[in-house]
């Protein structure tokens, strides 16, 4: 599908070139960070930023683990005009007393992390040191979703949005928009009043499905549950109609207008974001919160797998060449990664990797026919929890250990954040395929519960130990291991 005019495609090679340009002086990668709500996108960001500086120790990270990383600092960002990453506000959340997880993503934002290293080439160690400069973009995973809308006209978005809202999972909380929506002609004169009401209760369903406990995936458009600055505008203010037919509106028709507001939302929101932000990254992490939609049962599982299908879909993948680097380059590694694998003990990780592997499979597929390098991960960017035993009836049960969250419920006990707990998560199922269609523990309960951040370590010598982690060193390692060599 074409997603810019030429002319649009043409700024975006005047700018690539301008990226390479620089890159010959200053070598640098451009690092996407993204992942529906909730899925740890300001946590992996801080974690790995604290790590990389506090020179942690990162085993599957090559360049850390045969000392070969000189120094790590953070410089300005190059884009000034992008809101900075506020690292040092989320780190000191995580490590306050008591410590606290950070805000979630609701902007785009970026930092610039440059690293000083000793190349494993000869010729380049008589140089002196290297240095790369890695530009960490955070964006919001719901705007990703907006990317598909390019390719739809009104009247498909608007259908494909009405047969999403009556799906068992989305009837309810789409009730009063849709009770709203039936009385309304379509071809009524257009009536700012009307509009209004109907976006209202449009975002209020989007808003709803979002907070689902069962994890639903959030729909596009992503800047409605996002506006920022563009709260109240007539670019936000519009939702799908019932077309029931192939009829043409009048111009002054309420039709016409949501159709000319869905254009503009395209043009001024969507559009942007792929030209300044998403169509210049070289590498991308997605990250994932499988285990919430294992929570919610089948619906939500596929929703989810709905959701990475259409994500995955709008990276430009494939292997880079001086072709593409100088007129669109592309993006040749991507991390998918099942987040909070701290929730499940250690036996549960590989299986992890395999349900979201068979999730994304079909994308993963199509990216890698291109000729990008996909890996999946299970991933704890923070560990909030440490790995015990109990006993049952004689049997010893493999448990997580940690902190819940205040609010949250095991059985019958109510936590306020206080108490520490032994959790038995149960096994995932050896066979993917099962965890998809809905499976649940013997007793018919899932055990992923939500903790808090663990305790923070002082160093004798000031700041703050780097927190545990779970594969944290491969993610790096993939994404920008090959540019420390």
């Amino acid at each position: 599908m074409a997603i810019s005019t030429y002319s649009q495609a043409a700024g975006n090679a005047f700018r690539s070139m301008g990226d390479f340009a620089t890159g010959l002086i200053a070598p640098t990668v451009k690092l996407g960070v993204t992942g529906l709500a909730r899925s740890g996108k300001t946590v992996f960001i801080t974690a790995l930023v604290h790590n990389l500086m506090a020179g942690a120790r990162l085993p599957f990270f090559d360049a850390a683990a045969q000392g070969r990383l000189a120094r790590v600092y953070l410089e300005p960002q190059p884009d000034e005009f992008v809101p900075r990453f506020a690292f040092e506000k989320h780190l000191a959340d995580l490590t306050g007393n008591p410590p606290r997880w950070p805000e979630s993503t609701r902007r785009i934002s970026q930092l610039r992390l440059t690293i000083e290293y000793a190349s494993t080439k000869f010729w380049k160690r008589q140089l002196g040191r290297e240095s790369l400069h890695i530009d960490i973009v955070d964006y919001p995973g719901e705007w990703l979703l907006d990317l598909p809308l390019l390719g739809l006209d009104y009247r498909e978005w608007s259908r494909a949005a009405l047969e999403q809202s009556a799906t068992p999972g989305r009837k309810k909380a789409a009730k009063l928009w849709h009770a709203s929506l039936g009385l309304v002609d379509p071809a009524d004169p257009a009536d700012e009043a009307v509009a209004e009401r109907l976006s209202d209760l449009f975002k209020a369903y989007l808003r709803e499905t979002r907070a689902d406990p069962h994890a639903l995936s959030t729909l596009p458009p992503g800047r409605f549950l996002m506006p920022g600055d563009l709260a109240g505008s007539p670019a936000l203010t519009f939702a799908p109609l019932d077309a029931k037919g192939a009829e043409q509106f009048s111009r002054s028709s309420l039709w016409t207008m949501m159709e000319r507001r869905y254009e503009a939302y395209k043009t001024y929101v969507v559009r942007p974001f792929f030209r300044d932000h998403f169509a210049r990254l070289d590498r991308q992490i997605v990250l994932i919160d499988v285990l919430a939609a294992l929570n919610g049962g089948q619906p939500a599982v596929a929703d989810l797998e709905r959701a990475m299908t259409e994500i995955l879909e709008c990276f430009r993948t494939g292997s880079n060449s001086l072709w593409s680097s100088l007129f669109g380059p592309r993006i040749d590694r991507i991390v998918l990664a099942a987040t909070k694998a701290d929730h499940l003990h250690h036996h549960s990780h590989n299986r992890l990797e395999a349900i979201l592997a068979k999730l994304a499979g079909r994308a993963m597929a199509r990216a890698e026919f291109a000729g990008a390098e996909v890996k999946v991960l299970a991933l704890a960017a923070i560990r909030a929890t440490r790995e015990g035993e109990a006993r049952r009836g004689g049997e010893r049960l493999p448990c997580i250990i940690g902190y819940p969250l205040p609010g949250e419920t095991i059985g019958k006990r109510h936590f306020d954040g206080n108490d520490e707990f032994a959790v038995f998560p149960g096994d995932l199922p050896a066979d993917p395929e099962a965890a998809l269609k809905g499976w649940q523990t013997e007793d018919g309960e899932m055990r992923f519960v939500r903790f808090r951040p663990p305790d923070p370590v002082l160093l004798p010598s000031g700041g703050f130990a780097p927190f545990p982690n779970i594969r944290l060193d491969r993610a790096i390692e993939t994404l920008i291991g090959d540019h420390l060599a």
